[in-house]
């Protein structure tokens, strides 16, 4: 309600200033106690917004490789336990299959942290691209003799002599000493808008019992046991 309030004033004094603003449409910045402003566009086509976007796919590709690499060790490490049950007594097997479903519990706990440090990450990139881009914001505003600038996406409407995304982009990235891509440009920007927050950190799949359709839900984690688990086949010991 109170962002609606907000909002609605400032549409109102948007407004009553209209065509004040309108004879200023070509200009960089407009004249307007009200601008407005597509966060998502400001980090998606600078120079800048882009650099950070490369670091946390990077990060993110890692990760995921890792997580691969580790998937990977475990369904060998578990094929190996369960070709060897035949050759152990019972109670030596289900000592080895405690040992690695822990193993893995321990492993599986690791790489969740991971992925939420990932996450944490991802949104302080973002915070720290919108403190990055508040000096050049606060020039503008200056200069427009504006008292707000809205975020576009939550404005109910506007008239785009009032948007001054695209000299903010341009802005931020002369301040960060960055040459602003080109819109689609694969080695500069996203072609389309996009956020640190929207790369999705990449899962960690433990070993599955092969001919499973779908990983086990969460539960108590099986193990491959000396009474069940049929020659030449894995058991599972993780989800």
């Amino acid at each position: 309600m109170r962002l609606w309030r907000s909002v609605t004033l400032a549409l109102g004094l948007l407004f009553a200033a209209g065509p004040a603003v309108l004879a200023q449409q070509d200009a960089a910045v407009p004249r307007s106690p009200v601008l407005v402003v597509d966060t998502e566009q400001l980090f998606g086509r600078s120079g800048l917004g882009a650099q950070i976007a490369r670091q946390i796919e990077a990060e993110a590709s890692a990760l995921a490789a890792e997580n691969r690499r580790i998937e990977a060790e475990l369904a060998e490490e578990e094929k190996a336990l369960t070709a060897r049950r035949a050759e152990m007594p019972a109670a030596e097997f289900r000592e080895l299959a405690d040992r690695f479903d822990e193993k893995v519990t321990r492993i599986r706990n690791e790489q969740q942290q991971k992925a939420r440090t990932f996450g944490a990450d991802s949104d302080a990139a973002r915070r720290e691209f919108l403190v990055s881009a508040q000096p050049a914001l606060e020039a503008i505003m200056r200069e427009a003799g504006a008292a707000v600038v809205l975020d576009r996406r939550t404005t109910f409407l506007s008239v785009d002599s009032v948007d001054i995304t695209e000299e903010a982009v341009r802005r931020i990235d002369a301040a960060a000493g960055l040459e602003t891509p080109a819109e689609g440009d694969p080695e500069g920007g996203p072609a389309t808008p996009g956020t640190p927050s929207a790369i999705p950190a990449p899962p960690f799949n433990a070993p599955v019992l092969p001919g499973t359709a779908e990983p086990p839900q969460p539960g108590p984690t099986p193990r491959p046991t000396q009474d069940n688990a049929p020659d030449g086949e894995t058991g599972s010991a993780t989800e």
